[in-house]
């Protein structure tokens, strides 16, 4: 019995042990990794510059698609839905036959300048009352966001 409580006692201080040593562990690393307040604020901002012209394919590129759907689930979906009912932005149905390409990649990349000087995107932000934020997508990413719009709107 007595070698029982010995073994029981010998597992509960290796328990101890191991305990210890993941929260110091877990602690190291916590002052090693930046908040994620801070991780926010070390991120630069980026805009895009205004993008004048776009190539559309045909047929559509599947792996754009692929990227974009991504892309739409990560940064755009908590806002626009791919119908056409407006969650906190407008729905994304048929946007790609109301709009030109360049004006949707110039709205994803950079809506400060759209909201500033297009009458378009002013007068979304009246309708929406909510200004649609920088989500630093840069122009590549925001064309297969476009290529993921087409294949929502029915091109294929």
């Amino acid at each position: 019995m007595l070698r029982y409580y010995t073994m029981l006692l010998g597992f509960a201080a290796l328990f101890s042990l191991a305990s210890c040593t993941s929260k110091s562990e877990a602690d190291a690393k916590a002052k090693n990794s930046p908040s994620p307040a801070d991780a926010a604020q070390t991120q630069p901002e980026v805009h895009g510059t205004e993008v004048k012209e776009i190539a559309l394919t045909n047929p559509l590129n599947a792996d754009w698609v692929k990227t974009g759907k991504e892309i739409y689930e990560l940064k755009c979906s908590a806002c626009h839905k791919l119908t056409a009912d407006k969650l906190v932005g407008p729905g994304w149905a048929g946007v790609t036959k109301n709009r030109q390409p360049t004006w949707i990649i110039n709205m994803i990349t950079n809506v400060d300048m759209m909201l500033e000087k297009d009458p378009e995107a002013q007068k979304l932000l009246e309708q929406c009352l909510v200004r649609m934020p920088n989500q630093n997508i840069t122009t590549e990413d925001s064309r297969k966001i476009l290529e993921f719009m087409r294949q929502n709107d029915g091109e294929k």
